[in-house]
């Protein structure tokens, strides 16, 4: 099995900075694998665990510093990986990310059989990327996954968290899981792994070598404009009512709203 999984630098730090087209600046920033990837490592290795004849590609766009999101993912157990890097990609949407994506998987990867990405990127928060590299490849998709099962075949098993409960569904591959937080935790680095990781050469790609066009990618690639960004004004925490019964605990707030001025 020809396994993809697709990481995301994201920043470690409240102090974010914006450019004047209103982009997070990544440059410089200490950075983790945003945590759902590390859901969809841990799945991808958890497969190649049960069925030892699997590949895993480890992949992310970004500035040069993302290589360490990568190392991370081969000292957890991928086998290679891959950064897709230009200044042309800054300021992509989760369009413009997807289909750069998609087009490095396509011509620097080739055949696969299972594309795993983490649901929600915690600086993006969109769940959006998953889906469209589906979208661009012409593939099945699983969204909101909690557990894979692949035991051989063409298909395997998607445990997905829906409003009803847990629903398991066959998706027929080759396709995409998302991953949302999963009942076991990813596994940290190994030292084996981390020298691993230390040793191998991560392929380098840039526009000209995924065959798209500067007008595909980036900021101009991007139908999404971000008129405002801002980070909201810290409110003052709430305060705790205690009562030995909710009659004394209704009396108390209204006390209080009437002290406060704000019930007459």
């Amino acid at each position: 099995m020809k396994i993809v999984v697709c990481v995301k630098q994201v920043p470690d730090t409240a102090d974010i900075k914006w450019t004047e087209n209103n982009t997070m600046v990544r440059e410089g920033i200490e950075s983790i694998m945003n945590p759902f990837d590390e859901y969809a490592v841990e799945t991808a290795v958890r497969i190649k665990e049960a069925n030892p004849d699997t590949t895993i590609t480890a992949i992310t766009m970004g500035p040069a510093q993302a290589k360490d999101v990568l190392k991370r993912a081969i000292a957890m157990g991928a086998d290679e990986a891959i950064l897709i890097s230009d200044k042309k990609f800054a300021g992509a949407d989760t369009q413009a990310t997807s289909r750069t994506l998609a087009a490095a998987i396509k011509n620097k990867i080739g055949d696969f059989d299972l594309i795993l990405c983490g649901m929600f990127a915690i600086d993006g928060d969109t769940a959006q990327t998953g889906p469209s590299i589906a979208e661009h490849l012409g593939v099945a998709q699983a969204t909101f996954a909690k557990e894979v099962q692949y035991s051989g075949g063409s298909s395997l098993i998607v445990k997905r968290e829906v409003d009803e409960g847990i629903q398991k569904v066959e998706m027929t591959l080759p396709g995409v899981v998302c991953m949302l937080k999963c009942d076991y935790e990813p596994r940290k680095p190994s030292i084996k792994g981390t020298m691993k990781a230390n040793k191998t050469q991560i392929g380098e790609y840039g526009l000209e070598d995924i065959g798209l066009n500067p007008e595909e990618v980036g900021i101009k690639g991007s139908p999404t404009y971000v008129s405002k960004a801002f980070r909201p004004e810290q409110r003052e925490p709430g305060e705790l009512i205690q009562a030995d019964n909710a009659r004394d605990a209704v009396a108390k707030l209204v006390e209080k709203l009437k002290k406060d001025k704000i019930l007459a």
